[in-house]
C-alpha cells in the first residue's frame, strides 16, 4: 500500500520524517522503546558468546519475545503519536477544508473505535493467558508482562479521540464510535438473526471501515477492524485477533526485524550513506556512465528493510552526482526511483526473513538462492545506465587505483556490516536473531566510538526513530495474521487451488499469471502485509504445480520489486515524487524503461529456475 503523494505521509514508511542523529530527547515510551532495544540486542549475544563455553541464560527465549512484543506496541504508540503508521491518506487529495475536516474525523472515529475493540480483545488474550499461569523468570508472570498489549492500543484509541478535528464535537462523535464498537463487542449476536443477522451488521461497518482507510486511518487499524469484523461474523470471540499476535511474536526469526532495522539506522544518521557513494564513484565512477553503476550497487548495499530509508539516505546524494556528471534529469529520477528496491534479495533484507518465517523455508537457503537473480536485475540496471551514459556524456575520467582503494578503506565498516551477518549466518554457530544482534551492536559500537558519526547523547533519538518503524511494521503484521487466519481457516487458500487448478492446466501459464497478479498486489499492498497475507495463498498453489517453494520466493520478491515500480501508487513512485518534489505523472514516464528492463529479468528469474536454484543445488542443498 502507498501513502499519498504528499510530503506528509512520507514519514509513514518510516522514511524519516526528520534527520536521524536528532538530539531531541525521547519521551517516557521512547525510554521505554530504548531498554527493549537494548534488550532484544544483549539477550541473543550473550547466549551466542556463552554457547561455547558451556553457558546458557535461563529464560533467555522468553525474554527475548516478551522484548519484542514490547518492541511491538510500545513502538506501535511511538508511531501513533508520532503519525508515522503506514496510511493510504488520500483525504490529502481534498481541496475542500471542510471535506477534508470531515475525512479526517471519519479516520479518526474509525481508528478510535477500533484500537478500542483491539484494547477489549487483548484484555481478552491476558485473562487467558493468566489463567495458564506461566511464570517468566524471577518469578514474574508472563501475564503482567502482556498488559502492554490492551494499555497501549487503549492509550492509542485515546489519543486518536483527542486529537480528531473540531475539538470537542470531534472528540464526541469519537467516543461515540468507541461506545458502537463496544456494543458491537459485547453484545452476543442476536440469537433470532444468527449468522445472517451478524452479515446484515458486518459488512456496512467493513464499508465504514474501509472509508476510514481511504481517508487516513492506519493500515493497521483497517486491518484489525476487519478482522475482527470477519471473525464476529463467525460468531468467534474476539480475543483470537489479539491471540494470533503471539503467533508471529513467537517465531524464533521475527526479532531479527528490529535488530536490523536498528542497524540500519545508527548507519544512516552518520556519514556512512556519503561513504557508500564515495566508495562506488572511486570503483565504478571511472567508467564509461560508470555513474550508474555506483547508484544500483550503492542502494544495493544499503538496503535493509524496503525503499524508504534508502531513498531517503541515498537520493539526495546521488542525484546531483548525476547531475554533475551530465545525465539527464528524467534519467537519474527514474534510475534512483528504480534503484530503490533493488537490495531486498541481500542480506540483511528483512522481507526475505519474513517471506521465510511465514513460508516455512530456511532463510540461509532463500538468501543463497535470491543472491543470482538480484545481481541480474542490478546488472540490467546498470547495463541501462551504461547504455544513456555512453551515448549522451562526453566526460571520461581515468581509473584511479589510489581512490578506489581509499574509498573502500573508508567504507570498511559499512561494507562490512552484510559480510559479518553472511559469515555469522553461514557459519552455522549462531542464528538468524544472533548474527541480527551482532549487526546492531556492530553498528553503534562503530558510529559512537569508531567514525563517531554519532554523539552517544544523540543515539536514544536514533533508536527511538527505528523504534517507531518497527513498532509500526510489527504490529501491522501482527493484526495481518489474524486476518490470515480468518482467511486459512475459512478454507479460501483450498478455495484457491482448486479454482486455479481448474482454469489454469500448465506450470507456465500458472507462472504467467502469477507474475501479473503479484505485480499489480505489489503496487498495493506494503510488502509486510503482502506476505503476510498473500505467501499463504500462493504457496499450496505453487505447490500443485510442482514449484520449488525456494524458487517461489525468489520469483515472490521480484515481483514486490518490480510492483513498487509500476504506476499509479508503486511505494517507490511517491517516495520520490516525495523527496524530489516531482509530480508523479513525470515519474511515471521516466521509470517506464526501468520497467521494462526489470520485467524482463523477473521475467528471467521466473521460467529459468536454475538461477535461483543453482547455488544451493551446487552446496548440496537441493
Amino acid at each position: 500500500m502507498s501513502p499519498a503523494a504528499s510530503p506528509a505521509p512520507l514519514e509513514d514508511l518510516g522514511a524519516a520524517g526528520e534527520p536521524p542523529g536528532t538530539t531531541e530527547r525521547p519521551g517516557i515510551d521512547g525510554w521505554v522503546l530504548v531498554a527493549a532495544l537494548a534488550l532484544a540486542t544483549l539477550l541473543p549475544l550473550i547466549e551466542a558468546v556463552g554457547r561455547p563455553l558451556g553457558f546458557h541464560l535461563s529464560g533467555s527465549a522468553a525474554y527475548l519475545q516478551q522484548a519484542t512484543l514490547w518492541l511491538t506496541f510500545v513502538g506501535g504508540l511511538v508511531a501513533t503519536r508520532r503519525r508515522t503508521h503506514l496510511t493510504l491518506s488520500t483525504a490529502e487529495l481534498l481541496t475542500s477544508g471542510r471535506a477534508r475536516r470531515i475525512a479526517f474525523l471519519l479516520a479518526a472515529s474509525v481508528s478510535a473505535a477500533t484500537l478500542a475493540v483491539l484494547a477489549l480483545a487483548g484484555v481478552e488474550l491476558v485473562r487467558a493467558n493468566r489463567e495458564q499461569g506461566k511464570i517468566l523468570g524471577a518469578g514474574i508472570p508472563e501475564w503482567v508482562s502482556e498488559c502492554i498489549i490492551p494499555l497501549t492500543l487503549a492509550i492509542m484509541s485515546g489519543w486518536f479521540v483527542w486529537t480528531a478535528p473540531a475539538r470537542w464535537r470531534g472528540r464526541l462523535l469519537a467516543l461515540a464510535a468507541i461506545a458502537a464498537a463496544f456494543a458491537l463487542g459485547l453484545l452476543p449476536p442476536p440469537e433470532m438473526a444468527g449468522a445472517i443477522g451478524r452479515s446484515a451488521v458486518v459488512w456496512p461497518i467493513a464499508i465504514v471501515i474501509v472509508a476510514g482507510a481511504l481517508l487516513g486511518a492506519p493500515v493497521f487499524v483497517a486491518m484489525g477492524g476487519l478482522a475482527l469484523l470477519l471473525f464476529f461474523k463467525d460468531g468467534t470471540p474476539i480475543g483470537a485477533v489479539s491471540a494470533e499476535v503471539y503467533r508471529l511474536i513467537a517465531s524464533p526469526t521475527i526479532p531479527a526485524i528490529p535488530l536490523l532495522t536498528t542497524a540500519g539506522f545508527v548507519l544512516a544518521a552518520g556519514q556512512s550513506p556519503a561513504r557508500l557513494v564515495r566508495c562506488f564513484d572511486a570503483l565504478f565512477g571511472w567508467l564509461p556512465g560508470g555513474i550508474a553503476i555506483v547508484v544500483p550497487t550503492a542502494f544495493a548495499v544499503f538496503t535493509t528493510g524496503g525503499s524508504g530509508l534508502t531513498i531517503m539516505a541515498l537520493g539526495g546524494l546521488v542525484l546531483p552526482m548525476l547531475a554533475r556528471a551530465g545525465y539527464p534529469e528524467g534519467f537519474s529520477l527514474g534510475l534512483v526511483t528504480a534503484s530503490g528496491s533493488l537490495g531486498m534479495s541481500f542480506p540483511p533484507s528483512l522481507p526475505v526473513i519474513l517471506y521465510a518465517v511465514v513460508a516455512g523455508v530456511p532463510a540461509d537457503d532463500l538468501y543463497l538462492a535470491a543472491l543470482v537473480p538480484g545481481l541480474l536485475l542490478i546488472g540490467l540496471v546498470s547495463a541501462y545506465g551504461v547504455r544513456v551514459g555512453s551515448r549522451t556524456l562526453d566526460h571520461r575520467t581515468s581509473p584511479s587505483w589510489r581512490a578506489a582503494w581509499r574509498g573502500t578503506w573508508d567504507a570498511k565498516w559499512e561494507l562490512s556490516l552484510p559480510l559479518l551477518v553472511i559469515v555469522l549466518f553461514a557459519s552455522g554457530a549462531v542464528s538468524i536473531v544472533e548474527a541480527s544482534a551482532a549487526a546492531s551492536a556492530y553498528a553503534v559500537l562503530v558510529a559512537c566510538f569508531v567514525t563517531r558519526d554519532l554523539r552517544l547523547r544523540q543515539l536514544p533519538a536514533v533508536l527511538v526513530e527505528a523504534g517507531a518503524l518497527v513498532g509500526a511494521v510489527l504490529i501491522l503484521l501482527s493484526v495481518a495474521m489474524g486476518l490470515t487466519s480468518y482467511l486459512v481457516d475459512a478454507q479460501l487458500p483450498e478455495q484457491a487451488v482448486s479454482w486455479v487448478k481448474t482454469h489454469i492446466h500448465s506450470p507456465l501459464a500458472f507462472l504467467f499469471v502469477l507474475n501479473l497478479a503479484l505485480l499489480v498486489l505489489g503496487s498495493v499492498l506494503e510488502i509486510y502485509s503482502a506476505i503476510i497475507i498473500l505467501v499463504p495463498l500462493i504457496i499450496p498453489m505453487a505447490a500443485a504445480y510442482g514449484v520449488d517453494p525456494i524458487h517461489l520466493g525468489v520469483v515472490f520478491l521480484a515481483n514486490l520489486e518490480l510492483g513498487f515500480l509500476f504506476p499509479p501508487v508503486g511505494l517507490n513512485l511517491f517516495l520520490s515524487a516525495a523527496r524530489f518534489g516531482k509530480p508523479l505523472p513525470t515519474l511515471y514516464r521516466h521509470v517506464m524503461p526501468f520497467l521494462v528492463i526489470l520485467g524482463a529479468g523477473v521475467l528471467l528469474i521466473t521460467y529459468v529456475p536454475s538461477l535461483s536454484l543453482g547455488i544451493l543445488r551446487a552446496l548440496g542443498r537441493r
